[in-house]
């Protein structure tokens, strides 16, 4: 059975939910579920609640599963046995945010117009609300496709009860594709579909010279500077100029990026001087657009996120202090393996700095899927109905520890259909989403799921 979308009708819908779905969106964004605070606890149940509340009063099945972390909240609109089954994936937790620093409290939100402000608007409640409404319009209208959801609550935190949710829960999560709705354009003036990701290891770094600061007077000279030495070691891993690890083995497996795919990344409306300004980056490593789109989404890091120890009061005090701490971590692309890199950078730190003690914090693997086939064509043919425009294939300079699982677990083909734009801000103060991209994104999932019904 086929159906066709028609476009009064969807215009008509979208147009009369705009009040309930700002409705639902300040219920949900009121609820602080910052899942890295322990303080919040109680917010994340009340998330989870709330949002099996809204499936079931839809129309959806829905359940709360509880894991060793935070719950997951399932459900499904259900059509038939026979047709094509979707799982759409987002998440309800979101970062945590200081009122103080924001123009209007982060957690009661504000409507300014068509501007949602916020935390979690665009990150990633907004977004999945806007799936939600269509899914909604899609079994209403009797699509012949079933819509599963799977809205996890520790994104936010590396997701580290997701791998064996999925491995418990596979029957109930299994289907034919997925999608999620947790990226961002580079520009909106084009949409943009990601279908790369890179991967993380972080380590945390420690030398402990001596059992207390110590006068730089009566020991300086002498005295080893825990600080000083950590400050080398960064050295010989990072030429700090160019960004240039140089770790023996680091980019061995680090794969080819093909000249047509970096003339897609062009095409996504990636501009050097408009990247650094939404971010307020004084300056950047280089002036060659083609390298810089490179660096930010095929190539690996090494970043130095804090050097820590000593003295951090005002002024100057004259000590050596007797223990130092940097924080590094590691973006990685397809093919590294964070497990190879580990054992690259502990042994190098051996040989520089044998009394070092190296922390391993946090494992992702890169992402890499596909930018042709069914159901790539379906994902771009839907953006090109929903926005009148053509969609470019990009990678993501970050990480969802979700996806790698769902890829390695699941094994079916994951599709990103963001919503989100430069400007609203992901993690930042001040976040905020959009009515246009909200309504837009509705007609954008409504098509999908159309087309995706279609595919045998």
């Amino acid at each position: 059975m086929t159906v066709e979308v028609q476009l009064d009708r969807l215009t008509d819908y979208i147009s009369a939910t705009r009040k309930t779905y700002e409705a639902k969106l300040q219920e949900w964004v009121d609820i602080p579920s910052v899942s890295m605070d322990p303080a919040h606890e109680t917010d994340i149940t009340a998330m989870a609640e709330k949002a099996t509340e809204l499936l079931k009063s839809m129309g959806a099945s829905a359940e709360i599963i509880q894991t060793k972390g935070k719950p997951v909240v399932i459900g499904e609109f259900k059509a038939g046995d026979k047709d094509p089954t979707v799982m759409v994936y987002n998440h309800i937790d979101v970062q945590p945010a200081d009122h103080m620093e924001w123009h209007s409290h982060p957690f009661h939100m504000k409507i300014d117009g068509d501007k949602y402000l916020g935390r979690g608007t665009t990150d990633d409640k907004g977004p999945a609300l806007s799936v939600l409404y269509a899914a909604k319009y899609a079994f209403d209208n009797k699509f012949p496709i079933n819509i599963k959801f799977c809205w996890e609550l520790e994104e936010e935190i590396g997701s580290p009860s997701f791998h064996e949710f999925v491995e418990k829960n596979k029957d109930k999560l299994k289907s034919d594709s997925v999608v999620v709705s947790d990226t961002i354009w580079i520009s909106a003036d084009r949409p943009a579909i990601s279908y790369g990701l890179r991967g993380l290891q972080a380590f945390l770094v420690t030398l402990k010279v001596a059992a207390k600061d110590v006068h730089s007077g009566e020991v300086g000279g002498l005295a080893r500077n825990p600080l000083a030495e950590l400050a080398w070691l960064i050295n010989e891993c990072v030429d700090a100029k160019t960004g240039k690890v140089k770790i023996p083995g680091f980019y061995d497996d680090v794969r080819k990026t093909s000249e047509a795919e970096l003339d897609d990344f062009i095409k996504s409306g990636f501009e050097l001087e408009d990247f650094a300004a939404k971010r307020e980056l004084h300056s950047l490593r280089t002036d060659d657009v083609r390298d810089g789109v490179a660096r930010v989404w095929t190539q690996p890091t090494f970043e130095v996120h804090g050097i820590t120890g000593g003295y951090s009061g005002p002024g100057v005090k004259t000590i050596v202090p007797h223990k130092g701490e940097a924080k590094i971590s590691m973006r990685l692309v397809p093919d590294q393996d964070p497990e190879k890199i580990t054992k690259l950078f502990i042994d190098f730190v051996k040989e520089k700095l044998p009394d070092a003690v190296v922390e391993t914090k946090g494992a992702l693997k890169p992402y890499l899927g596909e930018r042709e086939g069914k159901f790539p064509d379906a994902a771009k043919k839907a953006f090109q109905l929903a926005f009148d425009k053509e969609a470019a294939f990009v990678r993501e300079g970050g990480s969802i520890g979700a996806v790698v699982t769902m890829q390695e677990l699941l094994q079916v083909p994951i599709m990103f259909l963001g919503l989100s734009l430069p400007e609203h801000g992901y993690h930042a103060i001040n976040e905020n989403f959009d009515w246009g991209q909200a309504s837009a994104g509705m007609k954008l999932f409504v098509h999908y799921f159309k087309l995706l019904s279609e595919i045998k």
